[in-house]
């Protein structure tokens, strides 16, 4: 078993080193290949995802990647490095987990999923802007095939992970072509799937809910915007978001990150939360290599080490720990 490792920008070059250390405390024989990508990457090698770290990826078919400092105005040379390494090796899938842990950020009864096509919709970036500077469009694609692979996966996965219901989101009452090809496509797949149940929401609908009861949900199955948005909101049940995992799924490779950005603000300092890289290495494990066993042993170490008091910052200020300590509180409880 190999693992590409990319840490990336700001804390995601503290936070996968404790996930490694916890990997390799269940897996000792795992070999580990350090990459690199990120906007700090574009700035030494003029690229923010190297050749070199496209290889090792794909022949790796597992990567832990941390997070990209990606700046919310045009840049030139880059471009966002971990949704084209989700496209390169199609991992058409994101699967984002939120369930309550012992934390005082959490909601008791959260258990859910937000499951999301991870290749397309305006996340293709195919943006245009006038000549005047005063008018710019962005493509939204949906096409069959990929809702119809994402579907199946969604529901096959549901039936692995003992998931009753699946609600699919859209808002196709305003993008009836769009959205409407998402959603109808969908029921369609969903149809072949009698075991488990199916409903729908309108993502305005479904983001209501998200506030205001989101135990109602067991599994969400919804386009790659409305996915990104959703999974984040439901991370505020969780404890927050340096809590939430997420694995990247395809037919022959999987991406394993946290959910949280490089948070540059507190990069350097040792308090970053590790919980959601650690986690997502837990993803890894169970989905990918198909190691359940350890995966469980990672989840349960993380829920003794809460249950035992030990936190950082972002949960709690009081008697916060740094990431380090917390890390060896999760390795120590893995015995």
């Amino acid at each position: 078993m190999e693992l590409c490792v990319i840490p990336g920008d700001g804390i995601g070059k503290e936070v996968i080193p404790s996930a490694v250390r916890v990997l390799q405390a269940v897996m000792p024989d795992i070999q580990i290949h350090h990459a690199n990508a990120g906007f700090d990457c574009l700035k030494t090698t003029g690229t923010p995802l190297p050749d070199e770290t496209l290889k090792l990826a794909a022949r790796c078919r597992a990567v832990l990647f941390g997070a990209s400092d990606s700046p919310s105005f045009p840049v030139e040379g880059y471009y966002s490095p971990i949704i084209q390494l989700r496209r390169r090796l199609d991992t058409y899938a994101s699967m984002r987990p939120t369930r309550y842990l012992p934390v005082p950020t959490a909601r008791a009864g959260v258990d859910l999923i937000v499951f999301r096509e991870n290749t397309e919709d305006l996340y293709i970036v195919d943006e245009q802007t006038d000549p005047t500077g005063q008018s710019s469009t962005a493509s939204k694609v949906i096409t069959r095939n990929a809702t119809e692979r994402v579907t199946h996966r969604a529901y096959q996965l549901a039936r692995q992970a003992n998931r009753k219901k699946i609600t699919i989101v859209h808002k196709a009452n305003v993008l009836p072509q769009s959205d409407g090809l998402f959603r109808r496509v969908a029921l369609e797949v969903a149809a072949q799937y009698s075991d488990i149940q199916t409903d729908e929401l309108l993502v305005d609908t479904a983001a209501y809910w998200m506030v205001k009861e989101p135990t109602r949900f067991d599994m969400i199955l919804t386009s790659n915007m409305y996915g990104d948005i959703l999974s984040d909101m439901a991370a505020a049940w969780g404890g927050g978001l340096g809590m939430i995992p997420t694995l990247n799924i395809g037919d022959n490779a999987a991406i394993a990150e946290p959910v949280h950005g490089a948070a540059p603000d507190i990069a350097g300092k040792n308090i970053a939360n590790p919980t959601a890289a650690i986690l997502s290495v837990a993803l890894l494990l169970r989905y990918h290599w198909k190691r359940e066993e350890q995966a469980q042993q990672i989840e349960d170490a993380v829920q003794k080490t809460f249950e035992q008091g030990y936190h950082t910052v972002d949960v709690k200020k009081e008697n916060a720990v740094s990431t380090d300590t917390f890390t060896d509180q999760v390795i120590a409880a893995l015995s």
